[in-house]
């Protein structure tokens, strides 16, 4: 099966140059992109490396390197050539005018495997936008077989039907980009009237967050399942999950009510990767936005990844980016029934680590009490009268605070709480008797 599959895979050569990074980095990096070439469908056929103290200005890989891609790219029948690096469009333009394939780097194959993950029309609409975006200063040399330039002088009649062509696309895609651009800025304000009806609900907000792959979705699907097993509806709302890179785009948010614990909003949120191209974070920024509203942020680490104290750096980076330093957060180590002990050690040096397997359940009830203790942390202590007509929100609070005292008076029942900020909150917008 999986022999049938790789014949069905297109054959590429990825190329990578050694600067000043260890060898171990290097290596990693290489690794990480043969995974990214994978989770878009190509088959890696030929590897090259080059040891330069910066890349080549004009070919990236070096004149003799780029000659030597040539004659691999033709020995192994690659469709396509992948560079570990992000290159200039005039490195790309030469690279691929002696490869004689198309050249990728590295941001272009993040961008297909984008388009080719995005499900709902806002992931689809932030991948065109920084597609396009990455595609705007790239246009010289697309049209390279039609004429460039038809004759001396300086007026502008003279430009040759490749020159057109190019400033029609230039346009064409600067109109695109403002249209997406509105677009997605009405969605980003639907998403705020969504978020806006989610806090009025009063249930506590935790977001999670991690490097690509480091099983997000998979911890969702698992709490989802602890839930309601039994459900269909549990069965619709389960997000999409596979052992690969960039899996799932899309931010999905669900209620999480496992018997004997109290209820709180999930939310799954695209993945992080070292150098995550700038296009992206930014049109991905309102998806991202869940980050910056949530009560609780889990940071889900594959800890049976050798490299995975990296890519908890690469993660709190981009947090940092998103400007949410504020927000108590919970380190996660995930996949923990995949590796030894050797590390725990370590890793234990960390603060409040909770280590789960979202596969087989291990340390999930663990997780729970985590995200608890954080929540009653900070509680605060109500003191209303309910009216006798709100009987849901008397339910309410009987289920998810602590009742001090309860009284029935003429005008309701005067109840005194330790009560969850997101449901404090929630009362307080109600503007009942105190």
């Amino acid at each position: 099966m999986d022999e049938a599959k790789n014949e069905n895979l297109i054959p590429v050569v990825i190329a990578g140059i050694r600067t000043n990074e260890s060898d171990e980095d290097f290596d990693r990096a290489m690794e990480e992109l043969r995974s990214l070439c994978e989770a878009c469908d190509l088959k890696v056929s030929g590897v090259i490396t080059q040891s330069l103290n910066h890349p080549d200005n004009a070919t990236w890989l070096g004149s003799g390197k780029a000659e030597e891609l040539k004659y691999l790219v033709k020995a192994v029948e690659a469709e396509f050539a992948v560079c570990l690096g992000n290159l200039s469009p005039a490195q790309m333009k030469n690279l691929q005018k002696i490869a004689d394939v198309p050249v990728w780097d590295r941001t272009n194959l993040i961008l297909e495997i984008f388009s080719r993950r995005a499900g709902t029309r806002e992931a689809r609409l932030q991948v065109e936008s920084a597609y396009l975006q990455y595609m705007l200063p790239r246009l010289t040399g697309m049209w390279k077989h039609l004429g460039r330039q038809s004759g001396g002088g300086g007026s502008r009649a003279n430009k040759g039907i490749g020159e057109k062509q190019i400033e029609l696309d230039r346009r064409q895609i600067s109109h695109r980009i403002t249209e997406l651009k509105k677009e997605l800025k009405q969605i980003e304000r639907t998403r705020d009237v969504q978020r806006k009806g989610r806090s009025r609900d009063g249930y506590p907000h935790v977001a999670l967050v991690g490097y690509t792959n480091a099983g997000k979705s998979s911890l969702l699907n698992r709490l989802l399942n602890m839930s309601d097993p039994l459900s269909e509806k549990t069965a619709e709302k389960m997000v999409f999950e596979k052992d690969m890179l960039f899996a799932t785009l899309d931010t999905s948010v669900r209620r999480i009510d496992v018997p004997g614990r109290k209820p709180f909003l999930l939310s799954d949120t695209v993945g992080f990767i070292e150098n995550i191209p700038h296009d992206l974070i930014k049109a991905f920024r309102s998806t991202l936005a869940e980050v910056r509203y949530a009560d609780i942020i889990l940071i889900v680490v594959d800890s049976s990844d050798p490299h995975h104290d990296m890519h908890k750096k690469v993660t709190e980076e981009t947090l940092r980016d998103l400007d949410v330093d504020g927000i108590p957060r919970i380190c996660v180590y995930n996949k923990a029934d995949l590796r030894g002990d050797k590390n725990i050690a370590n890793d234990r040096e960390t603060r409040d680590p909770v280590y789960i397997s979202a596969r087989t359940g291990y340390g999930i009830d663990d997780l729970l009490d985590a995200i608890q203790a954080i929540v009653n942390i900070r509680n605060r202590m109500i003191d209303i009268c309910v009216p006798y007509n709100e009987g849901s929100l008397l339910d309410r609070i009987h289920r998810d605070a602590a009742v001090i005292s309860e009284n029935y008076e003429e005008d309701g029942i005067h109840i005194t709480a330790n009560c969850p900020a997101a449901l404090a909150d929630h009362i307080e917008q109600l503007k009942l008797k105190t």
